[in-house]
């Protein structure tokens, strides 16, 4: 099992260019299946995740050309098969993001569950709603076979603001007959990504970034070539790394803009950042100390769907707390095993209750010190690594294949950044 070992007590210093964002980077690929000509996405970043939804597309008989780092041309003139391997479905979450292209393009798809991180149940439901209400008939029996003999479009409410089943439903709209209102739609920046590219291929979406999504639909789509934004999750990461290790860096084409609620909750933390253009630069010297809310009360970090804090940044914000002077409550409100990783934590030293699945409270700063982890998920593992760069002695981390599938050449970027981290093959 590949390991990273880390020497922690060490600043990071240096600059860093943001990533492409994973987010926006998969749905991207999948909207590839809508038409016959050829895409080029650039800004794609080099991670396990892509890497295996490439694989994915070219068991299906689509050309997938790599022009240069981060560049990529992907040609679906003909399609071979709509089944998905279970093999590759099981390896990435993101297959069930083919379902809406394929039956656009082919009118079925045999589907695998899809795999991913173990932090609790993520529902399927809303994708196969939205994909029903646009005429799709569903069979589940061990596989979701979806057929369609013709996409019509359709009022569609969703039952909750995924991202993905609203990426679903996106584009399988774009081809289908009339139009389709998407209420209660995720309004992320990839979700926004996903539906400017659509437009540079010839789709008819209006309401970019709003819950609301109108579209009309389209006969055909042709290519086009494309710049996805930067990974704001990644950049959330290395603001936290920053902080705890007491360096000081800047981050390039942060995209500030999708920024605010970042800075709201990081203020709370006392973490604070200056906006130079496209870049961030995190200082050093932040004296950290949880903000009470009016009236002394605890204040509380908590999660939302856009334009609220993400879920998946919320085990960076554990880490950042427990080197905080004060007490702050957690609150992850998505998936009930995402925060049993802060056991771990304890081990090395944080004083954290964890008081159900959801919340946990953490009182700082505490000197944690190095010890044996293993990643259970990608942003978990990333909040391990923050910890051991941050902490007395040397850790190692295990199954860092998790945290690859999210961020791009870990161990590399953080060494240039003046960090000891070394990856071991085992």
């Amino acid at each position: 099992m590949d390991q990273y070992q880390i020497e922690g007590g060490f600043p990071a210093k240096g600059r860093i260019r943001a990533s492409g964002n994973k987010n926006a980077a998969l749905p991207c690929i999948a909207a590839t299946l809508l038409t016959d000509e050829p895409v080029v996405i650039r800004n794609i970043p080099e991670i396990k995740d892509v890497k295996v939804m490439f694989t994915v597309l070219e068991s299906l008989g689509v050309s997938v050309e790599r022009l240069e780092a981060g560049a990529y041309r992907v040609h679906t003139l003909n399609l071979s098969s709509s089944e998905i391997s279970p093999e590759l479905a099981g390896r990435v979450r993101a297959s069930i993001l083919l379902a809406g292209p394929l039956l656009a393009r082919t009118g079925r798809i045999v589907l695998p569950p899809p795999g991913g991180d173990v932090i609790g149940r993520r529902r399927l439901d809303t994708h196969f709603l939205a994909l029903r209400g646009l005429g799709a008939h569903l069979e589940a029996d061990g596989v979701y076979k979806l057929r369609a003999n013709k996409l019509v479009g359709d009022h569609l409410f969703l039952d909750e603001a995924s991202v993905t089943a609203t990426e679903n439903a996106i584009m399988a709209s774009v081809l289908s007959e009339g139009h389709t209102t998407i209420e209660n739609a995720a309004s992320e920046p990839h979700v926004q990504d996903l539906c400017n590219m659509l437009v540079d291929m010839g789709a008819k979406i209006i309401g970019i970034g709003s819950n609301i999504l109108r579209i009309e639909g389209v006969k055909r789509l042709h290519g086009t070539e494309f710049v996805i934004g930067s990974d704001y999750m990644e950049i959330g990461s290395l603001i936290g790394l920053a902080t705890v290790t007491h360096g000081e860096l800047i981050i390039e084409k942060a995209q500030p803009q999708h920024l605010k609620m970042f800075r709201l909750a990081f203020n709370k933390l006392g973490v604070h950042w200056e906006t130079e253009g496209d870049d961030i630069r995190v200082p050093s010297g932040q004296s950290l100390a949880v903000v009470p809310d009016f009236g002394g009360m605890i204040p509380r970090i908590d999660d939302a769907p856009w334009p609220g804090f993400p879920a998946d940044l919320i085990s960076i914000m554990v880490v950042v707390a427990t080197q905080a002077v004060g007490t702050v409550l957690i609150h992850e409100k998505m998936y009930e095993s995402r925060m049993y990783f802060v056991d771990r934590l304890i081990e090395m030293g944080a004083r954290i209750i964890l008081c159900d699945p959801h919340r946990a409270v953490v009182s700082g700063p505490s000197r944690l010190r190095g010890s044996e982890l293993v990643s259970p998920d990608v942003r978990a593992g990333m909040a391990m690594v923050i910890a051991a760069l941050a902490a007395e002695g040397t850790s190692v981390i295990s199954n860092v294949y998790q945290i690859e599938r999210g961020y791009e050449n870990l161990a590399d970027r953080l060494q240039n950044l003046g960090l000891r981290i070394a990856r071991r093959s085992g």
